[in-house]
């Protein structure tokens, strides 16, 4: 298995497959770089060269108990580009990975990063506070750091139902699709989890989209539960510089998953656009 040893120790596993133009996939809280298999897949079936890493903590990373905010999760992919010397890379994040990816680009993208993908992301920040009245109340954040540090398996087994929306009406309940994440989660360590939920809740990306110069595509389901689309995408794309917004009546959270043909197809005109 590839991994990164970064400047703290900290081992970063990775998959790195094919060659082309690099694809950089970044996952979203509490997961792993399995979470792009239908993505990763996909492109490397167009020809790219697609990397996705476990973020520290996560999946087949090393458990660290520190480090666990965007600066690190940023300057540990600064790392892993380097040592990859990944150059036009394209940067593509989900959910907290969304995070990540726009944190990158906007302090170490420069001369490395072509394009970036927000989907379904948490910028440009999620807390409700006084200068963000719209934002999601502390104590949603607080509940899960209640059900991640006190019962975590169970939590994250309920976590799936909002996250795909398979509480809707008419859904199509994948298993499958369940227990993956189900899997992805419980690899990772409770600490990286437990304090992660700042690290996406609190984080206030505003200076990073407004500091990028490069195309940025915004990609959110409207019915999504985790990261409601009119606090987080709708708000990002109008402080992009060069942001293209695509919204999907109806899409959940998890689309990658759910809706992987839509969001693949989307992705591709924006690749090759």
């Amino acid at each position: 298995m590839p991994k990164l040893t970064v400047k703290d120790g900290t081992e970063i596993y990775y998959k790195d497959w094919g060659t082309g133009q690099p694809i950089v996939f970044h996952h979203g809280w509490p997961l792993s770089g399995d979470d792009w298999d239908g993505q990763m897949m996909f492109f490397l079936s167009q020809g790219y060269r697609v990397i996705a890493h476990d973020r520290r903590g996560h999946g087949r990373s090393t458990q660290v108990s520190e480090g666990h905010n965007m600066d690190t999760y940023a300057a540990d992919v600064a790392e892993l580009t380097k040592a990859l010397d990944l150059k036009e890379a394209i940067h593509v994040g989900h959910s907290t990975g969304g995070g990540e990816a726009i944190h990158y680009a906007a302090n170490y993208g420069q001369g490395r990063v072509a394009k970036v993908v927000l989907i379904s992301a948490v910028t440009p920040l999620m807390v409700q506070t006084a200068e963000n009245p719209d934002g999601v109340p502390m104590s949603v954040f607080d509940e899960i750091r209640e059900g991640t540090a006190t019962k975590r398996a169970q939590y994250f087994q309920d976590f799936t139902i909002p996250f795909y929306g398979y509480n809707r009406e008419g859904a199509e309940i994948s298993q499958g699709i369940r227990d993956n994440w189900w899997r992805q989660a419980m690899m990772g360590g409770i600490k990286a989890h437990y304090d992660g939920i700042k690290a996406f809740s609190e984080t206030d990306f505003t200076e990073d989209l407004k500091s990028v110069d490069f195309p940025v595509l915004v990609l959110h389901g409207e019915d999504d539960q985790i990261v409601p689309f009119p606090i987080s995408g709708a708000k990002a794309v109008k402080l992009l510089k060069n942001g293209t917004l695509i919204s999907y009546p109806g899409f959940p959270h998890g689309m990658p998953a759910t809706e992987a043909a839509t969001i693949n197809k989307d992705l591709l005109a924006f690749f090759k656009s």
